[in-house]
């Protein structure tokens, strides 16, 4: 049997039961679509992640107060209320290390603040001047916190335009204007420029102050929620990382790193810790949407065992006047790629709308891959001589005499 006669056999079997055929393409559409769309608000969620966490700031260090864990104890002492780092930890990490670009120091708590009849609740971060620098931070009117509002503990606040739109309204140009934070009036002096929420702390929902105001005026200590340490380059992250660690023991005159009362994390590591979480979470996902693969195989498998019982005769026939076992599990075969192969092609397409609306209507990162519409098109078409096989199989072992007989 020529090739051409196959494909013609193959296009007439098809559409002698279009509604049949329809139903078990739809299964395979909806397969593929669903693993494409589920893997990719998946991968859009990781490179999110990564770029929220990315936005935050590069080659970073983070230092965070709190007691470890005791001997016998799963919880941890919280870090929001721990107070063991201060201003004496920056003074010596300057003193002995030579690996760090430039520190910033924060305290940050959330406070109710007040503007002309409105009121928000936010993060309001006693910083330094060297934080835009750390923190990738840009200012879109104004200025920044300067080493003289430090010195003079001002009354100042530079805000993030989430807080302008609370506070002011949309497009509002708050510089000069005045806010009331624990009944302390600031003055504004800057807005940040947007950068976007973050699953770590949206720096647009900010209110930054001089930290020796928030320490003086807010927290009334010298304590520190947190050091942001910069590292010259990548490269020297780890090393600084164990330098860091080693300067603060020595600060806390601890002798066991067991028994520290701070943590030291890589920026790199959280990446890589949030990445792995969110492969994980994309595999679920994946897996999951798989199921429905499975289903419409199996659809497969019914409507050709279904077309080999009702073809019985013409294969009886077909053998009799010459056709080979291969030919007719050939014939079978291509039926069955032919179902998953439309039904791969409507999938894509359905995968790609439904992550599109996804992240339109819904507010979710989305992202397609060539690797996942590949691997789609891959499984389906696994499915479709897997599940094709075995009726291909069992329409060539016919006995074309007990076939031709057949009712």
């Amino acid at each position: 049997m020529l090739k051409r006669d196959l494909v013609e056999e193959t296009y007439l079997a098809l559409i002698a039961n279009k509604v049949r055929s329809f139903l078990t393409v739809l299964g395979i559409v909806i397969g593929i679509g669903s693993v494409i769309a589920m893997i990719a608000i998946g991968q859009g969620s990781q490179s999110s992640i990564q770029s929220n966490i990315q936005s935050l700031g590069s080659n970073l260090i983070m230092v965070t107060p709190g007691a470890p864990r005791g001997v016998g104890t799963q919880v941890s002492q919280g870090r929001g209320s721990a107070t063991t780092l201060v201003m004496k930890d920056i003074s010596a990490i300057k003193a002995e290390s030579q690996q760090y670009a430039a520190i910033a120091p924060e305290l940050s708590s959330r406070y109710q603040v007040t503007a002309k009849g409105t009121n928000t609740n936010t993060s309001i971060v006693g910083v330094t001047s060297d934080y835009p620098e750390v923190k990738n931070i840009q200012v879109a009117s104004g200025v920044f916190i300067s080493d003289k509002n430090n010195s003079n503990r001002a009354k100042v606040a530079v805000v993030g335009p989430t807080v302008v739109t609370d506070l002011f309204g949309d497009g509002v140009d708050p510089v000069g204007q005045t806010i009331r934070i624990k009944s302390i009036s600031f003055q504004i002096v800057g807005v940040t420029l947007a950068k976007g929420g973050s699953g770590f702390g949206s720096q647009d929902d900010m209110i930054f102050i001089p930290l020796t105001t928030a320490q003086q005026y807010l927290a009334g200590s010298d304590r520190l929620s947190t050091l942001s340490i910069q590292a010259i380059d990548a490269n020297g992250m780890s090393e600084l990382q164990t330098e860091i660690t080693d300067i603060l023991l020595k600060s806390h005159n601890i002798s066991d790193p067991q028994a520290a009362d701070f943590q030291v994390l890589n920026q790199a590591d959280i990446v890589s810790a949030a990445s792995s979480v969110t492969q994980t979470f994309t595999m679920l996902l994946g897996s999951v949407a798989a199921i429905s693969l499975l289903v419409g195989g199996i659809g497969i498998m019914n409507m050709m065992l279904t077309n080999v019982t009702e073809r019985t005769k013409e294969i009886g026939l077909r053998k009799a006047i010459g056709a080979t076992r291969a030919e007719i599990s050939s014939q079978f075969l291509i039926e069955a790629a032919m179902l998953t192969f439309l039904g791969g092609i409507f999938g894509v397409i359905l995968g790609w709308l439904v992550a599109l609306l996804v992240q339109k209507f819904g507010g979710i990162t989305t992202e397609i891959t060539t690797s996942s519409v590949l691997l789609a098109f891959g499984v389906s078409a696994a499915i479709g001589i897997v599940f094709g096989y075995y009726p291909a199989l069992r329409a060539s072992k016919l006995n074309p005499i007990e076939a031709l007989r057949h009712e």
